[in-house]
Formats: C-alpha cells, sequence, structure tokens
C-alpha cells in the first residue's frame, strides 16, 4: 500500500466506511466504554455511564472522527477508583451507539475463548445491521488470569491462544459468507450443521481488527485482519516497524492506542498533567496494578523504573502519552503518521468535556498539517 493513497484500511469486501475516507490519519476514541481511563481522584473523571457514552459518540460522529474502539474488561485494578471497573460489554454497547449515530464506525472488542464462535457472528451480524454496515469486530486472545477465572475458562499458553482464535475466526467468518450449512471440525471446535441468517449487512463483511506485538499475534492479525492495533514501544523505531509489517501484508491498515491530555500551552498542560497524576493520582491501584503484571518476574523493579510505570498507568495505562499543547498534539500525530501509522484510538480525561476542544483545536490543526480534510 502506497503512503500517498488516501484509503489506509482494506476494502473489506468493498465496504465504504468513514476507515475508508481521505484522512491520512485517522482518528477514535478509545475504551470510554470503561470507567477511568486516567486512573485519577479528579472529579472530572470518566465514570462511562451510558448517557455519557451516547453523548460522547454523538459528538465524534458530529466532529467527523472515524470509529470508537470500547475495551473489553471484565474485573476494574481496585485501588480508590478501581479503573476500568464499570464497564459496558461490547457487543451490546456498539448495537447501541450504531444505533445512535449516522457515520462513525463502531468496534466491538471481543476475547475470543470467552465467547461462543456461533453466537459472535450472529450478534456482529445484528449489530452491523443497526449501522448499516459501520460495525467493526476486533479480536482479542486474553491475559487477564483473573479474568478467565471468572468464567472458568482456561487461560491457554501465549502462541496456542492464538491457534484457538484461528479457529474461532474461521468459524465466524464463515457463518457470514456460507450460503448452506456446514460442519466444522477442528483442534478446539467441533460443530455441526452450522448456518446463520441474515448475511452481514450489504453481501460485504465487518470490518476486522487485531491487537498484537507478539510474531504470533501479528502473524494472526496478517492472516485475518484488516487493521492490527499495535503497541508503540519505541518511537524512534516505528518507521522501520511499520515498514517491516506492510512487506509481509501491504494492504493492512496499523493503528495504534494513545492517551490525550491537551490545553492551549505547555505550561498549562503540565500543570494539569501534575494535577491528574500527582495531585489526584490512584498511587495505589498503579501499584497493585504493576505487580500484578510482572508477578512471574524472577526480580523485583528497581525502584526509579516502577514508580515510572505507576506513572505510565495513572496518565493512561500501556498507551502511547499524547500529552502537550494543541500545536504540540498536533506535531506529534504528524511524527506518528510519518513513520506510518494510519491512524489512534485517544483516550480520554472526559471524553465529553474534551471533544470540543479536539474538533476545534486538534482537528484544525491537523487538516492544515494535511493529515486530514477540513471539517465541512
Amino acid at each position: 500500500m502506497r503512503r500517498d493513497e488516501p484509503s489506509t484500511v482494506a476494502d473489506a469486501g468493498a465496504r465504504r466506511t468513514r476507515m475508508q475516507n481521505a484522512n491520512r490519519f485517522k482518528l477514535g476514541l478509545f475504551g470510554m466504554n470503561c470507567s477511568g481511563s486516567v486512573a485519577t481522584t479528579a472529579p472530572e473523571r470518566w465514570n462511562a455511564g451510558w448517557p455519557e457514552n451516547r453523548e460522547a459518540a454523538r459528538l465524534a460522529d458530529a466532529a467527523g472522527i472515524e470509529f470508537l474502539l470500547p475495551i473489553a474488561r471484565w474485573l476494574g485494578y481496585g485501588g480508590v477508583t478501581d479503573r476500568q471497573g464499570t464497564t459496558f460489554e461490547t457487543l451490546s454497547w456498539a448495537s447501541a451507539l450504531l444505533a445512535a449515530t449516522q457515520e462513525i464506525v463502531v468496534f466491538a472488542t471481543v476475547h475470543v475463548p470467552l465467547v461462543n464462535p456461533i453466537f459472535a457472528a450472529k450478534s456482529c451480524v445484528t449489530a452491523d445491521h443497526v449501522g448499516g454496515g459501520r460495525f467493526g469486530l476486533n479480536v482479542v486472545s486474553g491475559w487477564n488470569v483473573e479474568e478467565f477465572a471468572m468464567f472458568g475458562a482456561q487461560l491457554l499458553e501465549h502462541d496456542a491462544r492464538y491457534d484457538y482464535s484461528d479457529e474461532w475466526i474461521a468459524v465466524v467468518k464463515q457463518v457470514w459468507s456460507s450460503a448452506e450449512p456446514f460442519d466444522f471440525r477442528g483442534r478446539h471446535f467441533d460443530l455441526k450443521n452450522v448456518g446463520g441468517k441474515p448475511k452481514p449487512w450489504g453481501d460485504t463483511r465487518p470490518l476486522l481488527m487485531s491487537a498484537g506485538s507478539s510474531p504470533a499475534g501479528r502473524a494472526f492479525a496478517s492472516r485475518h485482519a484488516d487493521c492490527l492495533f499495535m503497541v508503540i514501544s519505541d518511537e524512534a523505531s516505528l518507521a522501520a516497524e511499520t515498514a517491516a509489517i506492510r512487506a509481509g501484508k501491504p494492504g493492512i491498515g496499523l493503528f495504534a492506542s494513545g492517551h490525550l491530555i491537551c490545553r492551549a500551552t505547555p505550561k498549562e498542560t503540565k500543570e494539569y498533567y501534575h494535577y491528574l497524576v500527582h495531585e489526584k493520582g490512584d498511587w495505589e491501584a498503579a501499584e497493585a496494578a504493576i505487580r500484578k503484571r510482572i508477578a512471574g518476574e524472577s526480580r523485583s523493579l528497581p525502584q526509579e523504573r516502577m514508580h515510572a510505570m505507576m506513572e505510565r498507568f495513572i496518565s493512561g495505562g500501556g498507551t502511547f502519552p499524547v500529552v502537550g499543547s494543541y500545536d504540540e498534539v498536533a506535531a506529534t500525530l504528524k511524527r506518528l503518521c510519518d513513520a506510518g501509522l494510519d491512524g489512534m484510538a485517544l483516550a480520554s480525561v472526559n471524553y465529553v468535556q474534551e471533544m470540543p476542544a479536539i474538533r476545534d483545536e486538534v482537528l484544525p490543526r491537523l487538516a492544515r498539517l494535511g493529515l486530514r480534510q477540513p471539517l465541512q
């Protein structure tokens, strides 16, 4: 795929949505189905109620934002704020928001070991018809042992999870495409007389996204997905990384997640960041989350490294920091675009309260930089 071509996502059977528009850098809202995108006790923190989700979706739709991407989460991180402890299930959430919006693409994020593929295929088709072809599916294999224990489900060894996901998505795709009932026999599924009507909207199929940083995860995305949702571990090596991925699958869209904290000036942004993180941050939850992540490591982290990871968790989890003035934020997104990213899903302290600044300040700057068309 040439970087100067306007469409940055595989066509998924000639389906046309905002994800195939002329904007070089697509934007989405990330994780607004979950409370506390920032682990702060500040009163403006996101509580993820339904009226707020619907309002944020409508504002994003009107602003020309391309997509909404939720997080599949079943347990929060505890502490004072219990970050991401209040959540909406994403298939139902997507259907409801598609009914409440006009043009924006809405993804559901599904832990494949926790949802039967026949049920998932039918639920996806329902959302797809509600939205007139604006539904997308984000396929994830899972990592949280405690969440899997809630379901009585086994968390397989890392690469084996993608073997399971291979079969799962193969079943879903066949339900969507097969005109006649079929049998499916694999290592993980033995299914008889499988079918499903209606088919996805417009004789196409929903956009497929998959997150992956490991070789197994990226190989899965290359086989099955239109979009790879990647982690930016080092911005300096991003261009080489995106080039290597596209060498294996030229048409794949490459996206990442970021946490957006911005104000008019650098000084205002630094002061607001300090308020959110250092004055109002939930350090108890951050420490518990990091210790859970490193529980299997043989040695403890140095104190400075531990503190940095806790701060990163509070300010936005494992997402890429997009922190600065309006001009600095636009410059950051320009660098990421030039390095080969097709777009970013952004988490916010409060998606409703921050949307006017995104619409009126950030988007016009991106248009002046040639990343997006001016909003009509």
